[in-house]
C-alpha cells in the first residue's frame, strides 16, 4: 500500500549516485566496411570521450580524449577508414592517426605559444590517401580563421588549404568516384540554421580544387548534411519550403529537386559537426528520420517515388544514422528505457542493442518509477500556441494527500535554437519520482516545428521564450497539474538566460537555477567565441548599434525585480558563457540580500562532464528548492 506523503517528500531510488555511476553519453556512430564504432562520454573518467568498436571494446587508449573544440561545441571528432582511426585529441587539439595494434601518432604540429589549430568533421579522400576536414586556426589577438584543409599522413603538417574566405565551413564530402568535393559554408552574422550555402568543386590534378559552383542556399535558406548517393547524386537537406526537407542534385545540371516534400523536420539544428539524419541502403533506397509532434520517426524512403514508410520501433528519437551490412545503425532514445546504440533491420524493424547508456535504466524494478512525457500544446501571447513535454509525478511507493497539487520545475532548453527531448532522462525522473512535476518547454524559437516557429525568436530573445515558459507554467497550474505557489524554473546556457529573465521580469516563479546562464547580453556579445559572436544580432539586434535594447533585455539590468532565491552553477573554463556572466548576477543579488548559491566547478567548460560535479549540482539544486521554495522534508 503506498504511503501518503506530500509531493516533494517522496524517497526515490533514482539518486544522483545512480545517475552518475550508471550513465554514459553515447555519441557519434561510425562505420567502416562491416565494422561499427561509436563514441562514449564517461563521467566516471572525468568526461573522457572514448572510441569503441563493436566486439572489440575501447579503441582509443587513455589518456586520449576523442573530442574537438572547433566552434567550441565540437562534433565530428573521428573518422575510421580501413581500420585506421583519425581523431582529434582534446588536450592539444592535434589530429592523430591510430593504426590497429599501434599507438596514436600525431599528424599535426604541437600548439605554438599564442596559437593553435583545431580539426573536425573529417572524411578520408581514398583516391589520394589523405584526410579532408575543417580546420580552425587560433592566432594572435584572438584571431580565428576557418578553412577546409587536407592532411597527408606521409607528410604531417598543419594542413593544406582547399577552401577559405568564408567565416565558417562544415561537412566536406568526397564523391564516390573521388572527382568532386561538396561542402557547406556561411558568413557572419548568420548561424547555420539561418543561412548557409552548399558548394561543389572538382579536384584538380594537384589535389586542390578547381572551379567552384554554388548549388543551393543563401542568407534565408539553411542547407545542411550533404551526402553523395552510391550512384553519385548529391543529396542535401534545405528549409527552402519552410521545413528541413530532403533534396537531390545531379551535379551535371545543378538542379535541386525535392525528394519527399513533407511538413516535418528531417534535420536538427547544426550545433555540432558530423550530424547524420539519413543514409543510403542503395542508390534509390534510403533511411531517414523526421520530427513530428515532439517525437522523431525513423522511416524507409523510396527516393524515386518520394514514399516514406515509417518503421514501428520502441524509440522516439534517432541520431547519427548510418547503414552497415544492409542494416541501419544509429543512436536511439526511448521514453521509458535507456538510450542505446542499435542496429535495425529495415525490412521488419527488428533491432539489436549494441550499447546502452545506463544499465540501471533497463532494470524493470527501476522502470516502475519512470513517468512518460505528455506532449502539450498551450496558448501563449499574440493568439499563438506553443509546445512542451509535461511529466507528472510518479512513484509506486507513495501517494500525495488528496487535493494537493505538486511543485513544478519548468525546464528551459539551451540554444536557444534547440528543442526539448522526448527520450528518457534520469535527470527528469530524479524530480518526478520525488513527487515533483516537470514541464520541458519548446518555446518559440525551438526546432522541430518548422522555420516559421523557429523565426518567432528573431529579435525577440528574452521576450518570446519568457512568455512561453510563463504561459506553460500557468497552463498546467490552471489544469490542476501544478501548485502555482511552488513553481521554479531551471535551464542552462541560453536556457539559463531565460531563467534569469523570467525571474527578474515576471512574478510567477518562486525560485530558480541558472546553469552557466547569460546575465548581461552586451558582455556576451563582446566576450563569446567566434561561432556565436554574431548570434545575438539575430536574437536581439546588431551590437553596438542596439546597445540600449541589449541593456533592456539583460537580466542584470532588472536585478531589482528579482526577489526570490536563485542558485547558480558555472564551469570555470567556460568560453561560451564565461564565468563573469554568472558572477555579475551573484554579486548583484548578494548586495540586495537575496538568497542565492554559487557553485564554480574547476576544469569544467560549457556543460558538466565529471561525475562528481554532475552529482553535486543535481543534489544542490534539489536541496536549495526544498529548503527555500517547496518547504518539504527532503529525501534523497
Amino acid at each position: 500500500m503506498p504511503e501518503t506523503l506530500p509531493h516533494g517528500a517522496w524517497k526515490s531510488p533514482i539518486t544522483s549516485d545512480l545517475i552518475v555511476a550508471e550513465t554514459i553519453g553515447l555519441g557519434a556512430v561510425l562505420v567502416d566496411s562491416g565494422d561499427i564504432y561509436w563514441t562514449e562520454s564517461r563521467p566516471g573518467e572525468g568526461g573522457r570521450n572514448v572510441l569503441v568498436k563493436r566486439d572489440a571494446g575501447d579503441i582509443t587508449p587513455p589518456p586520449f580524449n576523442v573530442r574537438t573544440r572547433v566552434h567550441e561545441y565540437g562534433g565530428g571528432s573521428a573518422v575510421v577508414h580501413q581500420g585506421a582511426v583519425w581523431f582529434s585529441h582534446f588536450a592539444d587539439q592535434r589530429l592523430y592517426r591510430l593504426e590497429p595494434g599501434a599507438t596514436p601518432q600525431p599528424l599535426t604540429p604541437e600548439p605554438a605559444a599564442g596559437a593553435s589549430f583545431r580539426y573536425a568533421d573529417g572524411v578520408i579522400d581514398a583516391a589520394r590517401a589523405r584526410w579532408i576536414g575543417v580546420r580552425e586556426a587560433h592566432g594572435a589577438e584572438h584571431r580565428v580563421d576557418n578553412a577546409i584543409v587536407t592532411v597527408d599522413p606521409t607528410m604531417p603538417n598543419a594542413g593544406r588549404v582547399l577552401a577559405e574566405g568564408a567565416d565558417f565551413y562544415a561537412a566536406p564530402r568526397v564523391s564516390p568516384d573521388g572527382k568532386h568535393l561538396a561542402w557547406v559554408q556561411w558568413n557572419h552574422p548568420n548561424m547555420p540554421w539561418v543561412g548557409t550555402e552548399l558548394w561543389v568543386a572538382a579536384f584538380a590534378e594537384d589535389g586542390g580544387l578547381g572551379a567552384r559552383r554554388k548549388i543551393a542556399g543563401g542568407d534565408d535558406e539553411s542547407v545542411c548534411q550533404p551526402q553523395w548517393s552510391p550512384d553519385g547524386a548529391l543529396y542535401l537537406i534545405s528549409d527552402r519550403n519552410g521545413w528541413w526537407n530532403l533534396y537531390r542534385c545531379d551535379v551535371g545540371d545543378g538542379i535541386v529537386r525535392p525528394v519527399c516534400p513533407h511538413a516535418a523536420e528531417f534535420a536538427p539544428p547544426q550545433w555540432v559537426f558530423g550530424q547524420s539524419s539519413y543514409a543510403f541502403l542503395s542508390a534509390g533506397q534510403m533511411v531517414c528520420t523526421y520530427g513530428e509532434g515532439g517525437r522523431t520517426v525513423l522511416a524507409r524512403l523510396d527516393a524515386a517515388r518520394g514514399k516514406l514508410t515509417p518503421l514501428a520501433l520502441p524509440y522516439s528519437e534517432f541520431g547519427s544514422v548510418k547503414v552497415c551490412g544492409g542494416k541501419i545503425v544509429c543512436a536511439a532514445g526511448s521514453p521509458v528505457g535507456p538510450g542505446a546504440i542499435v542496429t535495425i533491420d529495415p525490412e521488419n524493424g527488428a533491432s539489436e542493442v549494441l550499447r546502452q547508456s545506463s544499465a540501471a535504466a533497463a532494470n524493470p524494478d527501476l522502470q516502475r518509477y519512470f513517468t512518460s512525457a505528455q506532449h502539450l500544446e498551450f496558448p501563449t501571447e499574440n493568439g499563438r500556441t506553443a509546445f512542451a513535454n509535461y511529466y507528472a509525478p510518479l512513484n509506486p511507493d507513495f501517494t500525495a494527500p488528496a487535493g494537493e497539487a505538486p511543485p513544478l520545475v519548468v525546464k528551459c532548453h539551451g540554444g536557444p535554437t534547440s528543442s526539448a527531448s522526448s527520450s528518457l532522462s534520469l535527470g527528469i525522473q530524479y524530480w518526478t519520482s520525488r513527487g515533483i512535476a516537470v514541464i520541458d518547454v519548446d518555446y518559440g524559437g525551438s526546432t522541430g516545428y518548422g522555420r516559421a516557429y523557429r523565426d518567432r525568436l528573431k529579435g525577440a530573445w528574452g521576450v518570446v521564450d519568457v512568455d512561453d515558459c510563463v504561459n506553460a507554467a500557468r497552463h498546467v497550474a490552471a489544469e490542476g497539474l501544478a501548485d502555482p505557489a511552488r513553481m521554479v524554473i531551471t535551464g542552462g546556457s541560453a536556457g539559463g538566460y531565460t531563467v534569469l529573465a523570467a525571474l527578474a521580469c515576471r512574478d510567477v516563479f518562486k525560485g530558480g537555477a541558472s546553469y552557466y546562464g547569460v546575465s548581461d547580453a552586451a558582455a556576451l556579445a563582446r566576450d563569446t567565441h567566434k561561432f556565436e559572436s554574431r548570434y545575438l544580432d539575430w536574437l536581439i539586434g546588431p551590437y553596438p548599434q542596439e546597445e540600449a535594447l541589449y541593456a533592456e533585455r539583460s537580466p542584470l539590468s532588472h536585478v531589482e525585480g528579482l526577489n526570490c532565491p536563485v542558485i547558480f552553477f558555472q564551469g570555470a573554463d567556460d568560453r561560451v558563457v564565461p564565468p563573469n556572466q554568472t558572477e555579475m548576477m551573484v554579486e548583484a543579488l548578494r548586495r540586495r540580500g537575496i538568497p542565492c548559491g554559487y557553485l564554480l566547478f574547476a576544469g569544467e567548460q560549457h556543460g558538466f562532464r565529471r561525475a562528481e560535479n554532475i552529482k553535486r549540482a543535481l543534489d544542490a539544486e534539489l536541496y536549495f528548492y526544498s529548503e527555500l521554495v517547496f518547504r518539504t522534508r527532503l529525501s534523497f
